[in-house]
């Protein structure tokens, strides 16, 4: 009796509380114009970056951001921590014009993304709802606009 009682008190801390909802993987925006690759990065934070542009036509040119440079693999979110489970904090930069942003991470109960731009304090944001992305992303980024679609928009009507 010991022995199994030693065994679940090992198993519970060994465990990290925030180990249960994963924001890691790919994530098609809520205009669905792009997609965002969320991974763990250093010292418990998780990283976002533009890994996928869905162009009106093959031969349209990638996107650039506020600099020039190519949007592809541009780094958006370098420093979200887990506040408590389910929920992470930190900035956002946004490509078009270089602003730095508060930034909330939530999955909702669909398991979808909640993510939370925000000036100051996050009742001052607004929030855009992003869906899993399964298709695979080519190296260059760009995103066949005949490629299917891989579930239909979230639709919302509370306020936001």
């Amino acid at each position: 009796m010991i022995r199994i009682l030693a065994i679940a008190i090992a198993l519970m801390f060994s465990t990290p509380a925030w180990a249960a909802p994963n924001v890691t993987g790919l994530w098609l925006t809520q205009d669905r114009d792009g997609v965002i690759e969320i991974w763990n990065c250093a010292s418990g934070t998780v990283c976002a970056r533009i890994v996928g542009v869905f162009l009106d036509r093959p031969d349209d040119p990638m996107p650039v951001d506020y600099r020039g440079v190519s949007q592809c693999d541009l780094k958006l979110i370098s420093d979200a921590r887990p506040i408590k489970p389910g929920l992470w904090k930190g900035h956002i930069m946004d490509p078009r014009n270089g602003s730095v942003w508060g930034v909330e991470l939530r999955l909702d109960p669909s398991g979808n993304l909640a993510l939370r731009g925000f000036l100051g304090i996050p009742l001052l944001g607004q929030t855009q709802t992003w869906t899993r992305y399964t298709q695979p992303v080519p190296s260059d980024c760009r995103i066949d606009p005949a490629t299917p679609d891989p579930a239909p928009p979230e639709r919302s009507v509370r306020a936001q």
